[in-house]
């Protein structure tokens, strides 16, 4: 789910972009962010592209069969009102 490669890349950007002084500590430096980053990210409530559109279709066909029953109820109510009125 979490692309290592890319914290890697994050982490190394950080670490190309620090001052000149700090330089001599930025293997510690990319390696402590990578960690940071991969602690942090693990902690947010996030799914795989593939589960959110398996998810997705579930919705899809969810919505579809609620319109397919709210139109079965429509018909329904119509003939029982129309029965409703046919017998008074």
């Amino acid at each position: 789910m979490i692309n290592p490669k890319k914290l890697e890349e994050v982490a190394k950007q950080l670490s190309d972009n620090l001052p000149n002084g700090l330089k001599q500590f930025a293997g510690e430096f990319e390696e402590k962010s990578k960690q940071i980053l991969q602690n942090q990210l693990m902690k947010l409530d996030v799914v795989s592209h593939e589960e959110f559109e398996v998810q997705q279709h579930v919705l899809l066909k969810t919505r579809e069969k609620l319109e397919a029953l709210q139109a079965q109820v429509d018909a329904l109510e119509k003939k029982l009102s129309e029965r409703e009125e046919s017998a008074e």
